[in-house]
């Protein structure tokens, strides 16, 4: 796999970026900007160089056409501010007039954002000619490809996939440094390895799950998920997240684990409340005895201490998931007490993007203090799951 070290001179060349700056938004503002800081290093490399800096990248699921809730804008804004001394522009569509008049406008070491790729339905397309299509237009732009969004390298994307078919292409600096990253956790951990799982659904994690209970020392369960995990076990969930028809498959799970001597690891407390509210009155229950009128929403103070107890000797740790409705100040402890915990180890410490990284921020924990925080949370879990990534076995050559 090429990475721009390997592309030559790039002075006064076309470069097209495919970063992931899929952030969240409140109204026109960027509440979490992690992504575009994580893209900017590589846009610098490159417009250091004296590159022409197209940067492409979606936001959302505006469904194939322009939606103003979904532009880029207040990300170019953002990715401005961070860009100082340089010329940074945005274009106010993606392969349109706009783009083709900010890119042969664009001075050397310039910077310009298009808007928004899934404004176009071909981007998402899962008709190849129809992808082909619009991966040829946005070829068109650039003399050079660099694939620099790790999350979205899970997708058979025009921008992601088809574009690398018929540009030079190479690996940017953020890709290279996911996969480094996530390969000192799928070649050879360091033991005791441990996984901590969060999140809402297990039906989102059964392939990781199937996967890491053939890796793995330990494995952690917390989050919305952890009911499921309960309620094979013969315990009643009240009104907390529950996926029924997967009770069976998780069943099958504990069962492996025990056989295969993975340490499966539940919480044993709970806490619960009538209503998913800020101002929610909450309590601490047994996570076997959790009142049918009440929904688990973020693991105890017990479970906590167990977790850090199994947590205390890793050398190894993958974290995907909150463990509880971290959004809320009632419901946050739980995620912010393993974050910390996973934040102390001496060893090799991976938090698995998507909420998990966005927790990590909103909770206040030091974000230098883990190994790696990734930005794609799809992306990761994949990885961990061992699928092949489309994305970025495009750029094998």
């Amino acid at each position: 796999m090429k990475s721009i070290d390997d592309m030559g001179d790039l002075r006064g060349r076309r470069v097209l970026v495919r970063s992931d700056l899929n952030v969240p938004l409140e109204g026109t503002t960027v509440t979490d900007d992690g992504r575009i800081r994580a893209s900017v290093p590589t846009v610098v490399r490159l417009s250091d160089a004296g590159a022409k800096v197209i940067v492409t990248a979606h936001l959302g699921r505006p469904d194939g056409k322009a939606d103003p809730r979904y532009s880029l804008r207040p990300v170019y804004e953002r990715m401005a501010d961070l860009l100082p001394g340089r010329d940074v522009r945005f274009a106010g569509d993606t392969v349109g007039a706009g783009a083709r008049r900010a890119v042969e406008t664009m001075p050397d070491g310039g910077v310009a954002l298009l808007e928004n790729l899934r404004f176009d339905p071909r981007e998402t397309s899962k008709d190849d000619a129809e992808r082909g299509a619009f991966a040829d237009e946005l070829a068109a732009l650039a003399d050079v490809f660099v694939s620099d969004g790790f999350g979205v390298l899970h997708r058979k994307q025009a921008s992601v996939y088809d574009v690398a078919l018929r540009l030079p292409h190479a690996a940017g600096g953020l890709v290279l440094a996911e996969m480094e990253a996530f390969s000192k956790v799928l070649d050879d951990p360091e033991r005791p390895y441990v996984v901590v799982l969060g999140g809402s659904k297990v039906s989102d994690k059964l392939g990781v799950i199937d996967t890491l209970l053939g890796k793995v020392d330990r494995l952690l369960v917390g989050g919305g998920m952890c009911f499921t995990f309960l309620r094979a076990q013969g315990h009643e969930v009240g009104g907390s997240l529950l996926e029924e028809d997967q009770v069976d498959t998780v069943l099958g799970f504990i069962e492996r684990a025990a056989e295969t001597g993975v340490e499966l690891v539940l919480p044993v407390d709970v806490v619960v409340a009538a209503e998913v509210a800020e101002d929610a009155d909450t309590s601490v229950v047994p996570a076997s005895r959790i009142p049918a009128d009440m929904t688990g929403l973020d693991v105890g103070p017990e479970t906590v201490e167990l977790f850090r107890g199994k947590l205390a000797d890793a050398r190894t740790v993958v974290w995907n998931g909150p463990m509880g409705v971290f959004e809320l100040a009632p419901f946050a402890d739980g995620t912010r007490a393993i974050a910390q915990a996973i934040a102390e180890i001496d060893g090799t410490t991976v938090v698995g993007g998507g909420d998990s990284a966005a927790a990590v921020r909103q909770l206040g924990v030091d974000e230098t203090a883990f190994t790696h925080i990734s930005t794609g949370g799809g992306a990761s879990l994949e990885l961990l799951e061992g699928r092949t990534l489309p994305g970025l076995a495009v750029l094998e050559d």
